[in-house]
């Protein structure tokens, strides 16, 4: 396990170390975005659940950057040329460490490669990504091909993935009100006594 493990002391130490994690690195700036890591993953959950999507899909979208919570390379890591791979960091935390079910970490996983695939299927997506979003694309590998396209549309998760992905991209408005973190995390704490 990472330094950054829950422990396995079961949903109320994950939520315990999420709180932590947000506490300390959530009042960073999202990664060249007007918004904090806090205020972003808060917005994202907010716009799932105005979607009344599932419990899963909501905590996705307010876990979806925790890689970043979770790595010490700083938030200005793009600018640097570093891509810091956060999608794979925080699903492997999740799902290894803080034991979420794959319709939560998977989601979280792909939520980089949604952002490649809508780039290769929508010629409006990649001229609407925010400047901070499209320096991160080209370190993470640029639009998808053709074969990667076809790929990622049999991935299992795929779909709530790029629905992940809306959000993350929506979610950068400055000064917006949203749920509290404690509201979130206790649908978090739910949805693993859910899980069987």
């Amino acid at each position: 396990m990472s330094s950054e493990s829950a422990d396995s002391g079961g949903p109320s130490a994950v939520v315990t170390r999420l709180r932590q994690l947000f506490d300390q690195q959530g009042g960073e700036l999202y990664g060249g975005e007007a918004v904090t890591q806090l205020e972003h993953a808060l917005q994202a959950a907010q716009l799932a659940q105005q979607q009344d999507r599932p419990p899963e899909e909501i905590v996705a979208a307010l876990l979806h950057d925790v890689g970043h919570l979770i790595h010490d390379l700083g938030d200005d890591c793009a600018e640097r040329g570093i891509d810091d791979v956060h999608e794979l960091a925080g699903a492997r935390w999740l799902a290894d460490d803080a034991g979420f079910i794959q319709a939560i970490s998977e989601p979280v996983r792909l939520h980089v490669p949604a952002k490649r695939f809508l780039c290769a299927v929508d010629a409006h997506y990649h001229a609407e990504l925010s400047a901070a979003s499209q320096l991160s694309l080209t370190l993470q590998g640029g639009p998808f091909t053709t074969d990667e396209v076809a790929a990622f549309r049999e991935t299992p998760y795929s779909e709530s993935a790029v629905r992940l992905r809306g959000w993350d991209d929506l979610a950068k408005q400055p000064g917006l009100t949203t749920p509290s973190l404690d509201h979130f995390l206790e649908l978090v704490e739910r949805s693993m006594l859910e899980t069987p």
